[in-house]
């Protein structure tokens, strides 16, 4: 079977953006040896907490809870790792899949390098710049289905790059343009901010990055919502000119646990009509203390294609990561997981996949950088009429034999900086 996406993607670009961001990074190593030391047994500060829910930072929905003066931070990471794939494919892919989806070889997933500055009440005019390259970076904004949107060679190298503004309406309404983080999904597009390197299936065809607009707006301490205007479900891609829609709210009865829900409507084919048009909805509950982190969530797509006689095409998806730090150095994580393409829209695959990913990490935080270091096994078992993985030498030209189960031995090696 051939590659589920077989992109133009021109190599200079990629080499161009990878030496910038090696120099950038590197660049910051002067800043990192002049600031003052710090106990090794504190974290450096990071966007983005593993195991925070994708999307924007609920867990601080009041204006007031950001600082007075909004100061500009800047940072970078490089994520490496090498997956062992007991199958041994000799197309080195792992099937269906848009991040960590090369097997057998050591690959420089995603490096990223970005500079941002937050709202607040003194200073309302915010934004951020991300600049990223890497095998993460070249198929997950694209369509299996839909042509590629003018440009996308080098937007997919852009990660967070908007605008935003805190206008002084009641409690204060937070409006964003440009690039900026899903907010669908419990998983973020870097492994860094992640549990495990890996990430579920329900991530990998949801959209990691939105183009467009949102605005939101905190309600109170516990309740915050959000509506949103997109260019499409992939923001790489060119389905149609007409926009994809939806709205969220996120809830916090108390501090450990938060209720999210998240729905998203839209077209996604040449065809607008409403009744070709792809709903989904995105549910997520969180309990979070100290030590342990436990969430679920659970992902319902529906589509018809417009094809004579076709039913509407069906994605379930859902996962139970648990997470356990059992210091401030170590944690595991368990992740079991369930997936549904029930008519082949989402993978091109008609399958029933169930997944556990076990994960043990190790971090080395010095000042304001921090090493990652990864150990991880992953299990996926690939049923239906056209589910399976790679395996073994190809019987033909592009065609490789398939087999029901996967094991993965994943090692893992993430530098982060963060000013």
């Amino acid at each position: 079977m051939q590659e589920l996406w077989r992109l133009n993607i021109v190599p200079n670009p990629e080499r161009f953006i990878r030496s910038c961001l090696v120099v950038a990074i590197l660049g910051c190593c002067p800043t990192l040896w002049g600031q003052p030391r710090t106990s090794f047994d504190q974290a450096p500060p990071k966007e983005r907490q593993p195991g925070d829910m994708a999307g924007q930072d609920i867990s601080s929905p009041k204006p007031a809870a950001q600082p007075s003066t909004p100061q500009w931070q800047y940072g970078g990471f490089i994520d490496l790792g090498y997956s062992y794939d007991f199958n041994h494919p000799e197309n080195h892919l792992f099937r269906s899949r848009g991040t960590v989806w090369h097997v057998d070889e050591l690959d420089w997933n995603m490096a990223g390098a970005y500079v941002k500055k937050d709202v607040s009440d003194q200073s309302r005019l915010g934004g951020a710049l991300t600049i990223q390259a890497g095998r993460d970076s070249e198929i997950f904004g694209f369509s299996a289905t839909a042509p590629n949107l003018a440009g996308s060679k080098w937007l997919r190298h852009l990660g967070q790059t908007n605008l935003s503004y805190l206008a002084p309406l009641g409690k204060g309404l937070t409006v964003q343009g440009g690039i900026f983080t899903s907010l669908i999904g419990y998983d973020s597009l870097y492994s860094k901010d992640n549990l495990s390197c890996t990430r579920p299936w329900g991530a990998d065809f949801t959209p990691y990055l939105m183009m467009g607009m949102n605005a939101s707006y905190p309600f109170n301490e516990k309740l915050t919502g959000v509506l949103f205007a997109i260019t499409g479900y992939w923001h790489l891609a060119n389905a149609n000119s007409v926009p994809s829609s939806g709205g969220q709210l996120v809830y916090k009865p108390i501090p450990s646990l938060t209720l999210k829900e998240t729905l998203l409507a839209g077209p996604h084919q040449s065809n607008t009509s409403l009744n070709y048009w792809r709903f989904l909805t995105d549910s997520i509950v969180e309990h979070k203390r100290d030590r342990v982190t436990v969430a679920f969530e659970y992902i319902y797509s529906t589509e018809r294609v417009v094809v004579p006689g076709s039913r509407r095409a069906l994605m379930m998806a859902s996962q139970l990561p648990a997470h356990w730090a059992m210091s401030k150095r170590w944690s595991a994580t368990v992740r079991p997981e369930f997936f549904w393409d029930r008519d082949g829209r989402w993978t091109l695959a008609r399958q029933t996949v169930k997944a556990v990913t076990t994960t043990l990490e190790y971090r080395i935080p010095y000042r304001q950088a921090s090493a990652i270091v990864r150990l991880e096994h992953r299990y996926d078992d690939s049923r239906g009429p056209e589910g399976g993985f790679f395996r073994g030498a190809a019987v033909a030209p592009y065609v490789v034999p398939l087999t029901p189960n996967q094991h993965l031995l994943i090692l893992g090696l993430i530098f982060t900086f963060d000013h």
